[in-house]
């Protein structure tokens, strides 16, 4: 242990603004309205990829806010009692709620999976992403931005939107509503990170 040290590997959080990049080089094919919308809502609900992937239609609900999709089970909630997530409009172009809902009406989905495999003909299946396929559709898209996709998993939306939120300053009970976590004790390495830069006392020397 002294030798080999006992810190864990994980991937890399892909905070806000790395997010914002990737998806300016995405295109207009039905892949990339696709991937817009299952990045930004992965990102935004802060969800395992278990959980993006696991939303139906009848999952989500219009409000004038925004969205709140019905998280009917997850890795944490074995006993399907669910929660509600609320996901906003956004204030920037890269809305999650407005993307999620030109994904819906290009591919003409009205009930069953919202996220759908497309094969390379540009043909929209009616079979359900798995949750492996949302890592591999990140990694290729941010080796796309120029980012090393070894460095990036399924977790990374998740992680990053904690830390994105703990440095725009979010306070840790509204972010556990969005994550789910349980207490400030498992989010505590995410504020942990979010809060490196900030009153950071190299910052007031040099």
């Amino acid at each position: 242990m002294r030798t080999k040290g006992v810190a864990q590997r994980e991937a890399h959080a892909l905070q806000r603004d790395d997010l914002f990049a990737v998806l300016e080089r995405t295109g207009d094919r039905p892949i990339d309205i696709r991937d817009r919308a299952l990045l930004l809502i992965g990102f935004a609900g802060a969800f395992r990829r278990s959980e993006l992937v696991g939303f139906d239609c009848d999952d989500v609900e219009q409000v004038r806010q925004g969205i709140v999709l019905h998280l009917r089970r997850s890795k944490t909630d074995q006993t399907g009692q669910g929660r509600k997530i609320a996901i906003p409009h956004g204030r920037t172009r890269w809305c999650p709620v407005r993307h999620l809902t030109d994904w819906l009406t290009h591919a003409r989905i009205e009930e069953g999976p919202l996220s759908r495999s497309i094969d390379r003909h540009g043909r929209i299946a009616c079979a359900r992403l798995s949750g492996d396929a949302v890592a591999a559709i990140l990694k290729k898209r941010v080796q796309a931005a120029g980012y090393d996709p070894m460095t990036f998993s399924g977790h990374s939306l998740r992680a990053g939107f904690a830390t994105s939120a703990v440095m725009a300053g979010a306070s840790t009970f509204k972010i556990r509503a969005q994550t789910g976590h349980k207490s400030d004790t498992m989010l505590s390495r995410y504020v942990r990170d979010g809060n490196l830069f900030t009153n950071n006392a190299a910052g007031a020397v040099l």
